[in-house]
Formats: structure tokens, C-alpha cells, sequence
């Protein structure tokens, strides 16, 4: 979890060689949008893609919104010329760069100097503008513990379902649904693997993208899968994606309240009563709780939730769909029996 916590619930691919597409996406409820330089656009209108994207960057209208620029992958001819024009031109509007195909730390080394370089000619600020970092096949699975440390600048990994499946020879022809024949997850090792890397730097983990547009139940399923696991959010295709997604990667009331609950029972208990440990209804209460409550709490408030409970020391306090008070720890049980490793 990044210590400002920054909602990437939905990220929004928005083509750059589309005007219409870069228009109607001010007004969309994503989280973040990127305008794309890769593979959504052909290679003759690379050049026009850039200069759309100069001028949507520029233009503004993305209040509330992280904005972000995926140019293409280091290996191509475009990329260091997506950098250099459309970040030395539009670079104090954008939130990050989306770096594709990332298959080791020399690629995330290349852009973090890249764009190091520019922000000490424009005057920008040394820094600020991030990377998201793409991992797309087995060697970038492979070194993606190392990706994750290659710069400080590194906000986000990115799994990228399409190319994966093809690296590993995966058997199947629809980008991130399950392959016929497998009993488990074939996601899941990728999944984790690029989560624990991305956590261990704290990091946001995004999934990626769900291809079958119309398959609204099938897009639920892989989101709520996501974000079960511990991911921040999931790339979307198409505006009618994102309130899915949205939903998905949001906690629920219930989980919200308890969530500040715990953080302000625990901040009371420690700080007022100097106790490391207490109940809030039936649950102990300790320092691993109140690292679980800051990540939904976060989540939460990023959402817009709003809170309806306030904690007031010997009062019931409801968990969610059980009554219960903060009170000592029964006779018996303290930190030793009650401690958990976060």
C-alpha cells in the first residue's frame, strides 16, 4: 500500500488515436485513464496518437482522475520519441508512465533516466512523475522481484493477461478467461507472484484487463477474484466495464465502518489506556488489526464511502450484523495468545 493512498479501482484505456474516445473519457467514473501509444494504435498514426495526447494532457479537464501515458515498449523503435515529446511537452499534467512488455530492471532504469533527464531540462519536479511497470511474459514474471526495485519512481505492476498467455503457451483464445481444461486458476501463480513483489515495495497491484466486453458476469467474477487476492484494481476496455469494476475492488459499508471502527478503538486503546490489546464487540483488537483497517479504510474513503458510526469507548459498537463493547480482553487472554503477524 503506498503511504498516499491513490484509487486505481478501474483504469480506462483510452486510445490516443481517437479524439471521440479521449473526449468521453473526462467524464467517466475511472480512476485512472491512460491515454495509449501502444498497441491500440497502428503504426502509421503513432505520431498523430502523440499529439493527441499532448493536447488531451494539456487541455485538462481530469480533475479526480490519475492520468497516464502508456507509451511502447522499450525494444520498439517509438518509445523513446513517446517519451521525449509527449512528456517534455504535456509531462507536468501526467500522473505516470505506463511502461509495456517490462521483461527485467533495465527497462524501468531506461525510462526512470528518460524522464529524469527531462524534468532537469523543463524544471520539472526531480520525481514526481511515476512509472507503471507492465508485466506480460515469463521473463518478466520471472525478474519481477527485481522490476519492482529498479527506481523509486515505480507506483504500480500491471499484469498483462493477452501476452502472458501466449508466452507460457497457455491453451486458449480469450484474454482473461480461464482456459478450457484446467481445474484451477491459471492466473493465480502470476497473480500472487507480481502481488507479494509489488507489496514487498509497497506498490499497487492492477489486474488486467477483461476482453469479453459483453460478458458482464464473467468480467464480475474475474474482478471479484482480483480483488479477493488483495489487488487495487483492473483494467477496463469499455465504459460499461468500469461501474463493475468499481464495485468490485470498493468495500462494502459494513466492511468500511468496521474498518474505521478499528482504527479508532486501537488508536483510544493505545494512546489513552495504553493497552496493546482489546475487544471491539466479539473480535480482538491489535496492532496486525489495525494494518488490515488502514488498507480498507483507505480503499473506502478513496471510494467516497461515508461514515454513519463513530467510536465511543464502553458503548456497544456493531460489528457488521453483531452487537458487541470494547472492553478489556477476557481474564486470561493478552497479546501473547491474542498477537498476530501482519
Amino acid at each position: 500500500m503506498l503511504p498516499e493512498y491513490r484509487p486505481r479501482r478501474s483504469c480506462l484505456a483510452v486510445p490516443a488515436s481517437s479524439q471521440r474516445f479521449i473526449d468521453s473519457a473526462r467524464g467517466l467514473p475511472a480512476d485512472e485513464v491512460f491515454l495509449d501509444l501502444e498497441d491500440a494504435v497502428a503504426p502509421a498514426a503513432k505520431a498523430q496518437a502523440r499529439r493527441n495526447a499532448i493536447a488531451a494532457v494539456t487541455a485538462g479537464g481530469w480533475q479526480g482522475k490519475l492520468l497516464a501515458l502508456r507509451i511502447n515498449d522499450a525494444t520498439t523503435r517509438w518509445a523513446y520519441r513517446d517519451v521525449v515529446e509527449v512528456v517534455a511537452a504535456a509531462g507536468h499534467g501526467l500522473d505516470a508512465v505506463l511502461l509495456p512488455k517490462v521483461t527485467g530492471p533495465a527497462h524501468i532504469a531506461w525510462l526512470d533516466l528518460l524522464l529524469g533527464q527531462i524534468e532537469l531540462d523543463s524544471g520539472g519536479e526531480p520525481g514526481r512523475i511515476g512509472i507503471e511497470a507492465q508485466i506480460e511474459d515469463a521473463s518478466g514474471l520471472a525478474n519481477v522481484e527485481a522490476i519492482a526495485a529498479a527506481s523509486p519512481r515505480l507506483r504500480a505492476l500491471v499484469f498483462g493477461p493477452a501476452d502472458f498467455m501466449a508466452s507460457v503457451g497457455m491453451k486458449s483464445l480469450r484474454v482473461g478467461a480461464q482456459p478450457a481444461g484446467y481445474p484451477g486458476d491459471a492466473f493465480h501463480y502470476p497473480l500472487m507472484r507480481m502481488l507479494v513483489a509489488a507489496r514487498s515495495r509497497g506498490l499497487a497491484a492492477i489486474d488486467g484487463p477483461y476482453l469479453a466486453i459483453r460478458d458482464t458476469d464473467g468480467l464480475r467474477a474475474a474482478a471479484a477474484s482480483a480483488a479477493a487476492l488483495g489487488y487495487d484494481g483492473k483494467w477496463v476496455l469499455h465504459p460499461g466495464q468500469i461501474g463493475i469494476v468499481n464495485e468490485a475492488f470498493s468495500p462494502s459499508q459494513d466492511d468500511y465502518e468496521r474498518a474505521e471502527l478499528i482504527l479508532d478503538a486501537y488508536r483510544y486503546y493505545t494512546e489513552v489506556e495504553h493497552r496493546g490489546a482489546a475487544m471491539l464487540g466479539d473480535e480482538m483488537i491489535d496492532e496486525a488489526s489495525r494494518k488490515l483497517a488502514l488498507v480498507t479504510a483507505a480503499r473506502g474513503r478513496a471510494a467516497g464511502l461515508a461514515r454513519c458510526q463513530r467510536f465511543e469507548p464502553g458503548q456497544a459498537m456493531p460489528g457488521p450484523g453483531r452487537p458487541g463493547s470494547a472492553q478489556d480482553p477476557p481474564a486470561g487472554e493478552g497479546l501473547g495468545q491474542a498477537g498476530r503477524q501482519g
